[in-house]
């Protein structure tokens, strides 16, 4: 195993570095310092073919220009905050709108947008980036001085472990995700639609027209959210659940998980036999497949299109700070944020 790093642009008369994470199996996995973007993953389909298996660019200008937050960690909050504001300790904090009337993932120049600190990792075990930024108080609108620390780390497993820290002198909000979104056709040969998802997830909540929360949480029994045995992504495109046709003919919404199973997500392409096995501590995952993706773009020489890529976004529950019965997104002084997310990769797998 190794990390190997290069230059791979400028941003404000600022390097940006590509860190590329390599282990004995074949699989590899690049990682930018501008917004922990996840730009490459390559790994062998079940006849020992090795392909791009999520979307991503190859130069700093194209993410700037185009990428709907491609491979990247967002915060401070992931996912949508409905009136761009907040009530924490009895003051109104206003962030910017950058959603219509509403904040998004941080906002426009949030996480996702920054050029993070980095150090690699190389042990026996495993190999690895340690990526860490200071959120000043008042950036984006959220409070305190917030300091993120976020780690991948790659085995000869073909395990890849997200992790994540954070560390607050006052009380604020965080809610961090990677926006990943994959194709395990490889190379973007096909769109997501003959994926199978597989999902432990009994429940997931309802949102209302700005794709926010209702708070209302609705069974999955009997609807084209109940992944619990496995079915296609084409199943949700393709249905006329309200649901499905709100956000756009597909997936935008956020799933229970069960705490601690073991892997509670799996995503598997029939055709080249790749399969994602996914695990969290996060009490629930977007999932997203990409319904309103711009054709107006290229993706390393693919037409930009919809469906072309699956984000499984693991996180608290979105918006959690407009609802008292979510669990909380707020941090204290003195409080850690923590969080995790394990992925298996699999080159010869079944449902």
């Amino acid at each position: 195993m190794k990390v190997n790093s290069e230059k791979f642009g400028e941003l404000n008369n600022q390097a940006v570095h590509a860190y590329t994470l390599l282990n004995d199996e074949g699989l590899k996995i690049t990682c930018l310092d501008y917004g922990c973007v996840i730009s490459n993953i390559e790994m062998p389909d079940s006849k020992g073919k090795i392909e791009s298996v999520v979307l991503g660019f190859d130069s700093i200008e194209e993410y700037q220009k185009y990428s709907p937050y491609f491979g990247a960690v967002v915060g401070r909050v992931a996912g949508r905050i409905g009136g761009a504001s907040f009530e924490l300790n009895n003051e109104t904090y206003r962030l910017e709108k950058n959603e219509g009337n509403n904040h998004l993932h941080g906002g426009k120049e949030g996480f996702s947008h920054k050029i993070w600190n980095a150090k690699t990792i190389e042990t026996t075990d495993h190999v690895g980036v340690e990526f860490t930024y200071v959120s000043k108080d008042g950036e984006e609108g959220y409070p305190g001085n917030l300091e993120v620390k976020v780690t991948y780390t790659l085995t000869n497993k073909n395990e890849f472990h997200i992790s994540y820290e954070g560390t607050t002198d006052q009380d604020t909000l965080i809610n961090l995700t990677n926006h990943t979104y994959f194709n395990l056709s490889g190379n973007l040969k096909e769109t997501v639609l003959d994926h199978v998802l597989k999902m432990k997830s009994n429940e997931f909540l309802e949102l209302n027209d700005d794709l926010l929360p209702t708070g209302e949480v609705l069974n999955v029994t009997d609807t084209p959210f109940d992944f619990r045995e496995g079915h296609s992504l084409k199943e949700g495109v393709d249905s006329a659940h309200p649901q499905n046709i709100l956000v756009g003919k597909g997936f935008d919404h956020p799933f229970l998980l069960e705490a601690e199973a073991e892997n509670q997500m799996s995503l598997f392409d029939p055709a080249s036999g790749r399969k994602i096995e996914v695990k969290t501590d996060q009490p629930s995952v977007v999932l997203y497949t990409g319904n309103h993706l711009d054709e107006e773009f290229e993706i390393r020489g693919v037409h930009s299109e919809k469906y072309l890529g699956v984000c499984l976004e693991t996180q608290g529950l979105p918006d959690a700070i407009h609802h008292k019965h979510f669990p909380s997104c707020v941090l204290k002084p003195g409080e850690k944020y923590k969080a995790y997310t394990h992925y298996t990769f699999i080159t010869d797998g079944s449902l």
